[in-house]
């Protein structure tokens, strides 16, 4: 049975920090591409980045330069490194393995940012 599960969301301060993670199980996770979504309040869900099976990064202009994309084959897992948080980012975010016709999303862990 394949799961995909975030974990990491919670309560934080503007400017500051959180790590989600987004572990897989029944899948060989190597070769699935993995990519970050989050939906903000009265909002459609968004892409912000993800990263290819070989480590390629891409994201979108607005976390650039805050978040990073990371993943660990061994452990099957994904990570996103959150830095100076801002009221914007709250939202439920989302992961989502992909391979071929495969496709994976998990339930969401809410971030919400507030002072």
């Amino acid at each position: 049975q394949v799961q995909v599960v975030e974990s990491g969301g919670g309560l934080v301060q503007p400017g500051g920090s959180l790590r989600l993670s987004c572990a897989a199980s029944g899948i060989n996770f190597s070769i699935y591409g993995m990519t970050w979504y989050r939906q903000a309040p009265g909002k459609q869900r968004e892409w912000i980045c993800d990263i290819t099976n070989n480590g390629r990064k891409n994201y979108i202009d607005s976390i650039k330069d805050r978040f990073t994309i990371s993943r660990d084959n061994a452990k099957k897992t994904m990570y996103l490194q959150m830095n100076n948080i801002q009221f914007e980012d709250t939202a439920v975010y989302y992961c989502r393995a992909r391979f071929a016709e495969e496709d994976y999303w998990g339930q969401g862990t809410q971030v919400t940012v507030s002072s």
